[in-house]
């Protein structure tokens, strides 16, 4: 890896095209920029373990608290193994992650990989999917922590907060109040720092996997095995549905990828993290799915906003461990929008340090080694957006841009390996390139599975991007402020 200070090698890159469409940002130069902001620079705090920590706590929470009970109708008993196929997608793509997290260890993601293999335009199309990754799901996160905020209110004081404000317009509410404080909690804390933020995400992901396996203990023991047949009964086109909606509950695995510039020892800690978050999660998820299933009939599910706490309470016939784990899962959902908001920052901070972004996202406050701005920004932004808009349209337009965006980074890995052979990787994906390739293709597929509403929503966002991009990024970027004072100088040489 290169010091700050030291001027990258441009040398090993291919030459870039004139087209500024494809215009690429060398790796080294990536890295070397590293950590550095308007103002001041971002503190490497972060160990392996936190980091495997946010990937966690962006990831496991609302797809099984929430979208569970909205896929088990769709795929029957057999959603344990719509989690499954959905799991093996996002491993396909996490291996990819991983192998280009040890090499380019910056704070973009798939957007800073995207710029160093594809260019600038597929980065910036890149980076527009995931705002819609992070930013969109945060709100749908937000939604169902609202959905069991009220069950713990119900379960201790009997009390819950009226339908007009726990529910947003279209669904009965005219704001979804509890999802708005939560984004703006979130906020609060994400402001105290990086370390700080970790610590807190830490204890939260602690209380969320204690809470699950818990439901797992209990839940098992209410488990009657005629609730699992037959294990398919809508038919295997259905498990693939529900595994496309279900692809929402691994959204966030890549969190540690965008503490690139956070992290202590990045190049090693960074795959390390991404796989076994992945693996942690995975475990979980299809635990409680199977026990979940089996200890309900499936039809029950239809309409049930928190089924793990109306299991608990079926299997124990006492309110109490289902406000227990009512209470794990305001903590565990509130985790999630913790680590997803920390995630949305990070990216929109590497984008506005290439120009494609406005310069205050990019602005580091020297107390706290924070992006301030871009914080407060994006948590406004997200906390609107859950007080308005529905669950449903919400998870889905965030899995399109998400399975678009996983598409490219195996693209990416796949592009890498061939134009810098030589590049020195800590990590390396297992049979390539067909690895890669099957990532791509299952995310291609998952993305055929959604409804046309969402790919209409996501037309409608990527036009916008474009637009965007075209009237203020392209001409903004910093590689064209740097091709733009060659072609100057080049000038003023030909006229000497």
């Amino acid at each position: 890896m290169l010091d700050h200070g030291q001027a990258p090698p441009l040398a090993s890159e291919p030459r870039r095209p004139a087209n500024p469409l494809l215009r690429r940002k060398p790796v080294e130069q990536l890295v070397a920029e590293g950590g550095q902001g308007e103002g001041g620079a971002l503190k490497r705090s972060l160990t392996m373990w936190q980091l495997t920590m946010i990937s966690i706590g962006a990831t496991l929470g609302t797809g099984i608290f929430v979208v569970l009970g909205e896929a088990t109708p769709i795929a029957g008993p057999a959603v344990f193994i719509a989690f499954i196929v959905a799991g093996l997608t996002a491993l396909f793509s996490a291996l990819s992650y991983a192998e280009l997290a040890g090499s380019i260890p910056v704070s973009g993601s798939s957007y800073s990989y995207a710029y160093a293999t594809m260019g600038e335009l597929i980065a910036w199309v890149c980076g527009w999917c995931l705002v819609l990754e992070y930013g969109v799901s945060v709100a749908a996160v937000a939604v169902g922590w609202g959905q069991y905020l009220n069950e713990l209110l119900d379960g201790t004081l009997g009390l819950t907060i009226p339908e007009g404000f726990s529910a947003p317009l279209g669904e009965g509410g005219y704001i979804n109040l509890p999802a708005l404080v939560v984004v703006l909690l979130c906020m609060v804390f994400l402001l105290r720092g990086a370390k700080e933020s970790a610590r807190i995400n830490t204890i939260m992901v602690a209380v969320k996997i204690v809470t699950l396996v818990l439901f797992i203990v209990i839940g098992f023991m209410g488990i009657k095995a005629g609730n699992y047949t037959p294990l398919a009964p809508l038919g295997v086109t259905a498990i693939g549905t529900a595994a496309s909606m279900l692809f929402f509950s691994y959204i966030g695995f890549d969190a540690a990828s965008t503490a690139g510039e956070e992290a202590k020892n990045p190049k090693k800690d960074l795959p390390r993290a991404i796989m076994l978050s992945l693996l942690i999660v995975t475990a979980i998820y299809c635990l409680v799915a199977l026990v979940a299933v089996g200890a309900m009939p499936w039809q029950e599910f239809e309409g049930s906003e928190a089924a793990l706490a109306q299991i608990m309470e079926n299997v124990t016939g006492h309110s109490f461990w289902s406000v227990i784990l009512a209470a794990g899962a305001v903590v565990a959902i509130a985790s999630v929008v913790f680590a997803v908001l920390y995630g949305q920052t990070r990216i929109l901070f590497a984008m506005s340090r290439d120009g494609l972004m406005p310069k205050a996202f990019a602005k580091v406050d020297e107390k706290t080694g924070t992006p301030k701005v871009n914080t407060i920004i994006v948590c406004l932004f997200c906390g609107l957006l859950a007080a308005f808009i529905p669950l449903g349209e919400l998870a889905n337009a965030t899995s399109i841009g998400t399975l678009f965006a996983f598409g490219l980074v195996n693209v990416a890995v796949v592009i890498l390996r061939y134009t810098r052979p030589d590049m020195n990787r800590t990590f390396k994906v297992a049979l390539f390139p067909v690895t890669p390739i099957l990532g791509f293709v299952l995310c291609g597929v998952l993305m055929t599975e959604l409804p046309m509403a969402t790919w209409m929503v996501f037309g409608g966002w990527m036009a916008l991007g474009l637009v965007i991009y075209f009237f203020y990024g392209m001409r903004r970027s910093s590689l064209a402020t740097v091709a733009a004072v060659a072609a100057s100088a080049a000038e003023v040489a030909e006229q000497k």
